[in-house]
């Protein structure tokens, strides 16, 4: 017999079965100080690691962003406060600016024409490093090194040596009689160096590429050769369904990335967006109105068009991802 059920009977204290046991488990809710306290200094040192990163989202992101959103509705030079005009500057963009309805054509075409091109080369070169093993680790450096200085001044400098005049690629095609006279200088084909030196820095994307046709199991290709499948039916069937979260990323990222393009056009036409505007990409476009012509407000109003732009696809690309993009466990 218990020591309660002993004190209960010689005492004749009234007690309960349910008495005993309230009186034997600690009441409901409580927590000890101490516990409380641990928890207090966990998330205070959460929030603690997190200053740095909400320091510099909200000094060098969010707050400039609001402000140049401000500016986007004025005319500020930076040497003189700005002055409010309200829709001015966007009504100029649309209506009484021919230089960026041509600037905004051209990075259209650049994105719509590079990326696709892009893509498929990636693809194709990860496809065909999936089924390569001697070598495919110095093979897919290779491919992946231009992706890496592709943007830096350096290329673009030699990327403008190559495409001149009397460059190495000119020359290469004189010798087979195509005399082009050189991309640089060429209203139609400087347009077409820059797609092919965005091409040429798919190695990232390849590398993506390569990741996710390395998770698609080989049995769905056994089965769907034994059912008689070839190789394009195999590709159609099982590589791009199975490989399609992988390519709405890489396009994701794709597009974002070619409505950026400035350091590449900047330096092949020295800054001047030439020969006829055929590289004055909008980011570049945006820059001269700014920093070489002062007008920050109109370039501030560039600068939102084109997030607008972007934030529109991306949102169009999400939307109808649903369609065409199959993740693992989608009952589709």
């Amino acid at each position: 017999m218990s020591t309660t059920a002993t004190r209960v009977i010689v005492t004749g204290e009234k007690s309960s079965r349910g008495g005993l046991l309230r009186k034997s488990r600690p009441e409901a809710g409580g927590e000890r100080p101490g516990l409380k306290r641990r928890a207090r200094r966990e998330t205070l040192a959460g929030y603690g690691f997190l200053v740095p990163w909400l320091v510099g989202f909200f000094g060098l992101t969010i707050i400039p962003m609001v402000y140049s959103l401000y500016l986007s509705f004025t005319r500020y030079n930076i040497f003189q406060p700005p002055r409010w005009v309200g829709l001015d500057n966007y009504v100029r963009l649309f209506t009484n600016d021919p230089n960026f309805i041509q600037s905004a054509q051209i990075t259209l075409v650049y994105v719509l024409v590079g990326t696709p091109i892009t893509l498929a080369a990636a693809l194709g070169v990860a496809m065909l490093l999936n089924y390569r093993d001697k070598g495919a680790g110095f093979f897919r450096s290779a491919f992946y090194a231009p992706s890496l200085i592709g943007g830096s001044v350096s290329v673009a400098i030699v990327w403008r040596a190559m495409f001149a005049g009397d460059g190495p690629v000119d020359t290469s095609l004189s010798f087979f009689g195509i005399d082009l006279g050189g991309w640089i200088g060429n209203p139609d084909l400087v347009l077409p160096a820059m797609i092919i030196l965005a091409v040429w820095q798919f190695g990232a994307t390849m590398v993506i590429f390569l990741a996710g046709l390395k998770q698609i199991p080989k049995e769905l290709y056994e089965a769907a050769e034994m059912d008689g499948a070839n190789a394009f039916h195999r590709f159609r069937a099982v590589t791009l369904p199975m490989l399609s979260p992988v390519i709405f990323f890489n396009l994701l990222l794709g597009l974002i990335g070619a409505f950026q393009v400035f350091a590449s056009a900047y330096i092949i036409s020295n800054g001047s967006g030439g020969p006829a505007g055929m590289t004055n990409f909008i980011t570049l476009y945006l820059y001269k109105r700014g920093f070489a012509d002062g007008q920050m407000g109109y370039a501030a109003a560039i600068a939102w068009v084109l997030l607008v732009v972007v934030a529109i696809i991306a949102f169009f690309l999400f939307r109808t991802q649903r369609n065409w993009v199959h993740y693992s466990g989608d009952n589709r």
